[in-house]
């Protein structure tokens, strides 16, 4: 069995309360959940408006399906108008390895 996830340190744009980051980053969290079948969070800088840490993970019997969808999460969220990436990070591995693999993905 795989497991994989990816998490994203964002930068949101003209917004001025946490009202405002609630209504950009829940779509976007309702959206992973959706559209890729992971399960996702907001998982960082919960109390500061302009940042925001969101990420997704999920588990399959096959690495290909593991990567491929980290790799569609990973480009959907590059499309998003409304954040800047950061930085990003993935993690795979298996229930037999206790290391896994670990990317840090850079964003400019």
């Amino acid at each position: 069995m795989w497991v994989g996830w990816i998490e994203f340190d964002v930068r949101l744009g003209d917004v001025h309360s946490l009202k405002e980051k609630r209504s950009i980053v829940r779509p976007i969290v309702n959206e992973l959940r959706r559209r890729f079948s992971v399960s996702a969070a907001e998982t960082d800088s919960l109390d500061l408006y302009r940042r925001a840490g969101i990420g997704g993970s999920l588990v399959s019997i096959d690495r290909a399906h593991v990567v491929e969808v980290l790799d569609e999460v990973e480009r959907w969220m590059a499309e998003r108008p409304e954040v800047e990436i950061l930085q990003a990070h993935r993690h795979i591995g298996s229930s037999s390895d206790d290391e896994g693999e670990q990317d840090e993905l850079p964003f400019a």
